[in-house]
C-alpha cells in the first residue's frame, strides 16, 4: 500500500530539515544538471556518495528508510547499466577492443563505458532523490513555494493536496477488490478497476476544489500559519553545496 509517511522529530531538526525546501530543490536540480553535462562516471558516483552522506549525517534519515528508498532504483541502475553495454552502437565498431565476446555476441570497451556512465546517473539521480524526499516535509515545501518562491497559493497546495490524495487512491483499491469479492467476482485486477478508480478520483478532485474554494484560495492576500524566510543556515549550506559540486566537477 502506498504511504506518505511524516518526518520524525529528529529529520525535521536536522540540518537537512531546517534548511529551506526551495533551496534543497534548487540544489539537487543543479546537481542534476552537473554531473548530467560531463561525460565521466566519477561527478555522478561522487554525487551520489555526497547525497548519502548528507541523508543519513546531516538529514537524519534512518538507514533502513533510506536504503529502501533508494534499493529499487540502484537495482534498476544495474539493469539498466547491463542492458545499455548490451545493445550498444559501439558493440557494431570494428576497430573498438572487444571485453567479451559469446559467439555472435561481443561487447566492446565503448559500450562498457556507455554502460557504467548511464548506470552512475542512475544512482546518482536515486540518492539525490531519495535524499531530498526523506529530508523534506511536503506542507513546508508548498509553504516555501508559496512564501519564498511567490508562487500561487492554489498552485502550490493543489499540488501539496495531490500528493497527499495519492494514499487515497490505494484505499479506493482496496475497498474496490473487497466490494468485487462481495458480489462474488474476481478481486484480483480487472480492467473495470481503471475505470472506477477513475470516477473515485474525480469525485475527490471535485470535492477538494470546492473546499479549496470556500477557503478562498487564490482570492487575495493569505496569513500564513507557518512563516518561511532565509536564515544564515541556508546561505551557508546553499554556498557548500556549489562548492561542492564545483570541486566535484573540477576535480573530474
Amino acid at each position: 500500500m502506498i504511504a506518505i509517511a511524516p518526518l520524525e522529530a529528529a529529520q525535521s531538526g536536522s540540518l537537512l530539515g531546517r534548511m529551506s525546501p526551495l533551496l534543497k530543490l534548487g540544489l539537487a536540480a543543479l546537481w542534476l544538471v552537473g554531473f548530467v553535462a560531463t561525460p565521466r562516471v566519477g561527478p555522478p558516483l561522487a554525487l551520489a556518495a555526497a547525497a548519502s552522506f548528507a541523508a543519513l549525517v546531516l538529514g537524519r534519515v534512518p538507514a533502513g528508510s533510506f536504503l529502501r528508498g533508494i534499493a529499487p532504483l540502484w537495482t534498476a541502475a544495474l539493469g539498466i547499466a547491463f542492458f545499455t553495454a548490451l545493445f550498444s552502437a559501439a558493440n557494431r565498431d570494428p576497430a573498438a577492443r572487444i571485453v567479451l565476446a559469446i559467439g555472435a555476441l561481443r561487447i566492446t570497451d565503448g559500450a562498457v563505458a556507455d554502460g557504467l556512465l548511464l548506470g552512475a546517473r542512475v544512482v546518482a539521480i536515486a540518492a539525490i532523490s531519495v535524499a531530498f524526499a526523506r529530508s523534506t516535509s511536503p506542507t513546508a515545501l508548498a509553504d516555501a513555494l508559496v512564501q519564498q518562491a511567490r508562487l500561487p497559493d492554489r498552485f502550490a497546495y493543489g499540488a501539496l493536496a495531490a500528493y497527499q490524495a495519492v494514499p487515497r487512491l490505494s484505499l479506493d483499491l482496496v475497498a474496490l477488490r473487497e466490494a468485487r469479492r462481495l458480489r462474488g467476482l474476481r478481486g484480483d485486477w480487472h480492467p473495470r478497476l481503471l475505470v472506477a478508480l477513475l470516477v473515485l478520483a474525480v469525485r475527490h478532485a471535485d470535492r477538494l476544489g470546492l473546499a479549496m474554494d470556500a477557503r478562498g484560495f487564490g482570492r487575495g492576500p493569505r496569513s500564513h500559519f507557518r512563516p518561511r524566510r532565509w536564515e544564515p543556515l541556508d546561505l551557508v549550506m546553499g554556498l557548500a553545496g556549489v562548492a561542492l559540486l564545483g570541486a566535484v566537477l573540477a576535480l573530474a
